[in-house]
């Protein structure tokens, strides 16, 4: 067992699962018949990706199922923002944004790591992700270009960068393990990236993402900040109705 990547891969998987379940809350709520089509994509794709992290346990000798189908709330890694449903259509639009963004910034890094099974399993992902990216970009431009929308966007963006920064920027000892095993690459590399891929856009409604400070607040046993899922979400990432429905 290696604490430190495991951290990272479940960490990697849970906050898949977890954007999965918060895609599929708006596939009939969208604002366009188009948009409730393209999340339930993005939900499933999302969902795939979670099952080819979990599966990366067994390289550490670890059974996946017991990671994604028996593990409570408190134990969940994901990234802070997806613990709840998104409040409004705005809230969504920024988590695709911001939370989409940073996965696949760490997912790049993963990529570029010595990790053999991250070699080889997660360019694919990063690939259909350049599928998700526009529709949250375009989405971004449009509320930020009116009145009402645009303000909704920019609370949003400021009550979920915080987060975000944490889960990518915070060099505790873990983190610090897996970089030097040149598993994946470093949380000052990743924060350029995710703020040269993702400033401009967030600019747009007004946020200067240099100014704003990571939160504060971090649990190193699970690489996020304070806090779990929402029961309801932990019991759709598990899948516990579908089991019990096969069971019965």
């Amino acid at each position: 067992m290696n604490p430190p990547l495991r951290r990272l891969i479940v960490g990697l998987a849970d906050s898949k699962r977890l954007l999965g379940i918060r895609y599929s809350d708006w596939t009939i709520g969208a604002p366009s018949l188009e948009t409730d089509i393209s999340l339930a994509s993005m939900a499933q794709d999302e969902w795939g990706h979670a099952r080819l992290i979990y599966a990366m346990l067994k390289e550490l000798d670890e059974d996946p199922d017991q990671a994604e189908r028996d593990r409570p709330a408190a134990e969940y890694a994901n990234i802070d923002v997806l613990d709840e449903a998104a409040a409004d259509w705005p809230s969504l639009v920024a988590t695709m944004v911001l939370a989409d963004g940073a996965l696949s910034v760490a997912l790049k890094g993963f990529a570029e790591g010595g990790f053999e099974l991250a070699r080889s399993r997660v360019p694919k992902m990063l690939a259909e992700e350049e599928y998700h990216a526009p529709l949250g970009a375009a989405w971004y431009r449009r509320l930020a270009s009116s009145e009402r929308g645009g303000a909704l966007l920019r609370r949003a963006t400021e009550e979920q960068l915080p987060a975000v920064l944490a889960w990518l920027g915070t060099v505790d000892e873990e983190r610090r393990s897996v970089v030097d095993a040149k598993v994946t690459s470093s949380p000052k590399v990743q924060l350029d990236t995710f703020a040269a891929d993702v400033g401009p856009l967030v600019a747009e409604c007004g946020v200067a993402i240099e100014s704003v400070n990571p939160a504060s607040e971090w649990d190193s046993g699970r690489g996020r900040g304070p806090g779990a899922p929402a029961d309801e979400a932990v019991v759709r990432a598990r899948g516990d109705l579908n089991r019990a429905l096969f069971v019965r």
